[in-house]
């Protein structure tokens, strides 16, 4: 059996994924290049899916020695139940209330997760927040390209099809996965062989990459910016 993108804890079971505990890290990443101190909102995954404690341990990883150094404060730390944007949102809402609306950025888990987190910072005139997510959604590149969002997480779909496609022919052939590794970073610490993919952070400084690529159009990608503020993919 191969997971695709989504942990099955069992033996014998490939795994093929990005890696999303680097995933974390690099939304963490391009928020602290921005933003290096503050209050900062973590606004986490599904707690039903592993993947969203891997992004959330991978933005801890490279926000600690802040925190601890008392330059960053962490002022919300929540959940989406069901990844939902419109949680999101509430929660984000939330969030802003009890913190009188002083929020410096935001690492959210995805693209959708940021949706919300905007969506709900925008309501309350804050503009300018840097947020993170993943995934490289349509209207995310857009809220990049637009200033709304600082940075998604490229993981090209596309990739993970051919490998897993992949290594499911060299499964059935009975031969070993090419670049396969053994990883232990389940809950139950079965030892799966696996493929981890390598993510790209995508900014307005590189947004050309991703047109050229194919996984946008400029015209989907550039829609409502203006020349003053359009980053160099859309001019």
């Amino acid at each position: 059996m191969v997971a695709y993108d989504r942990l099955i804890e069992a033996p014998g079971v490939f795994y093929i994924t990005f890696d999303n505990v680097e995933v974390g890290r690099m939304e963490a990443r391009e928020v602290l290049k921005v933003k290096p101190k503050g209050n900062y909102v973590i606004i986490k995954g599904s707690p039903s899916d592993p993947n969203a404690d891997f992004l959330r341990a991978g933005q801890q990883e490279v926000l600690e020695a802040s925190v601890k150094k008392g330059d960053i404060k962490i002022v919300g730390d929540e959940y989406t139940e069901g990844w939902k944007p419109e949680v999101a949102q509430k929660n984000m809402e939330q969030i802003l209330t009890k913190n009188g609306n002083k929020v410096d950025a935001v690492v959210a888990a995805n693209d959708g997760t940021a949706g919300g987190a905007v969506a709900a910072l925008t309501a309350k005139g804050l503009r300018g927040v840097p947020v993170s997510g993943q995934d490289a959604d349509f209207a995310a590149l857009n809220r990049v390209a637009l200033g709304t969002q600082t940075a998604t997480i490229w993981k090209d779909s596309r990739e993970l099809g051919r490998e897993a496609a992949t290594a499911a022919v060299s499964l059935a052939a009975g031969k070993p996965v090419d670049k396969a590794a053994p990883w232990a970073g389940g809950a139950k610490k079965i030892s799966l062989s696996s493929r981890l993919l390598t993510p790209v952070p995508i900014t307005r400084d590189n947004l050309d990459v991703i047109v050229k690529a194919g996984w946008i159009k400029k015209d989907e990608l550039c829609k409502g910016v203006t020349a003053a503020s359009a980053p160099a993919a859309c001019k």
